[in-house]
């Protein structure tokens, strides 16, 4: 029986390297795409069975590229592997374009089961996340959805907050300087604001860019100090120690 063929769609070096060794005996990985848009080039041309997509991807994250992708690719079957753990993105992405969503905390037979199951043509997500969805529900069950923001929108908001400039943005998108700068400053208007700080937190927010993470304090510094031996008579040489 001929393996299934996956296309893993993730800028993280080591992660991409790992699927590999834990996919490959069972799999067959037929190629990578380290963004967003390199993603909408390559799957129309390898045609994989299953994508794995993580969501943090630069230039185009990975739920905008998986919703253009469904509707380059209406059979693909994308299973969304991340760090991300809002339940809120998990059952947007499930509801219009992914057959799975799995964590990247989960253990690979987890992950085994998400694409056997998006292949039979069924959904799947973590146990983990599943559970969370339905306390959720019980909370809340008709909690009101913000108004979303248009696919040009969100292409806009990313490159900006990714630190690309207007003029950039524009090239990557093919679109003019004004278009750019009308989509920036009706965003800015429509959400309240006021400066590049707010700009990028509302990115954050949108989960376009991934949350940084956490800065690590510097490492404590070795110091060497001089230690006199107290039992010896004779004057000897004196020699550095470490302290922590």
């Amino acid at each position: 029986m001929a393996r299934a063929r996956l296309l893993i769609a993730d800028d993280h070096a080591l992660v991409v390297e790992a699927f590999k060794k834990l996919l490959e005996p069972k799999f067959e990985i037929i190629g990578v795409a380290s963004d967003g848009r390199e993603l909408l080039q390559l799957a129309p041309v390898t045609k994989p069975d299953v994508i794995l997509l993580d969501l943090g991807m630069p230039l185009l994250n990975g739920f905008d590229a998986g919703r253009k992708l469904k509707k380059l690719l209406p059979g693909a079957k994308i299973v969304v592997v991340t760090m991300n753990e809002d339940v809120d993105t998990a059952a947007a992405a499930l509801r219009e374009w992914a057959s799975g969503y799995v964590l990247k905390s989960s253990d690979v037979t987890d992950l085994r089961k998400a694409i056997k199951a998006a292949m039979n043509g069924y959904k799947y997500v973590s146990q983990r996340l599943a559970d969370r969805q339905i306390q959720q529900f019980i909370r809340d069950p008709r909690r009101p959805q913000s108004q979303p923001l248009t696919t040009r929108q969100r292409e806009v908001l990313q490159l900006l907050a990714e630190g690309h400039s207007m003029k950039q943005a524009a090239a990557e998108l093919h679109v003019t300087l004004h278009t750019i700068a009308f989509h920036k400053y009706q965003i800015m208007e429509e959400y309240g604001l006021r400066n590049n700080s707010e700009f990028i937190r509302f990115a954050i927010k949108q989960q376009v860019v991934p949350r940084p993470e956490p800065s690590r304090p510097p490492a404590a510094k070795k110091h060497a100090i001089l230690i006199q031996p107290k039992s010896c008579n004779r004057s000897l040489p004196r020699w550095p120690r470490l302290i922590e």
